[in-house]
């Protein structure tokens, strides 16, 4: 069985679920609500303050699904009572980030300043200290989309191994290469 799918989602104060009978799971909280559909052949009951999801047999299909939408269903209790915030890190000289509203304006080394339009369930921090890298903060309860946000951010200029300019996790390891060897022949 499924370890991960077997494991119960323990649902904290505030936060309630709701299962629909076409199979989706709306959860509330205090910091907004999120539904997910879940397949048909996947159950989900909720006892008390515990969720639990189930499947029917033990088919290579289901029990993918089983795992996948009990994982979705916590992301979606934890989104809802704490939230998700990314912090992302821009090294390089120059390189700053602006917050207008839902737009982040990028400065990055490039001809141009870079541009990019939020979703309205994310919200965006800059912060530029003296002697310090610029870090942007990403803050939303949905975990799938501040993650699609996040890697968007990234791509616009990704580490480069020789000096690691460009945009990064805060806290990530970058795997670093010497440059070039001065005695080489």
């Amino acid at each position: 069985m499924s370890r991960i799918g077997k494991l119960p989602v323990n649902l904290p104060a505030g936060v309630t679920v709701s299962v629909s009978s076409d199979n989706v799971v709306s959860v509330k909280g205090p910091l907004g609500t999120l539904s997910q559909k879940v397949d048909s052949d996947i159950t989900v009951t909720v006892d008390g303050g515990v969720l639990t999801v189930s499947r029917p047999t033990n088919q290579p299909r289901h029990r993918s699904l089983h795992g996948l939408y009990r994982a979705l269903i916590h992301n979606m209790v934890v989104g809802v009572s704490e939230g998700y915030e990314i912090k992302q890190e821009l090294v390089g000289v120059g390189y700053k980030a602006e917050v207008k509203g839902q737009i982040i304006e990028f400065s990055l080394g490039y001809s141009h300043d870079t541009h990019l339009m939020l979703p309205p369930e994310v919200t965006a921090t800059a912060v530029t200290e003296k002697k310090g890298n610029p870090i942007v903060t990403l803050k939303s309860i949905d975990k799938q989309l501040i993650g699609v946000v996040a890697a968007k951010i990234r791509s616009m200029r990704k580490p480069e191994p020789y000096k690691g300019k460009g945009i990064k996790f805060v806290g990530e390891q970058l795997r670093r290469k010497a440059g070039k060897s001065a005695n080489a022949k």
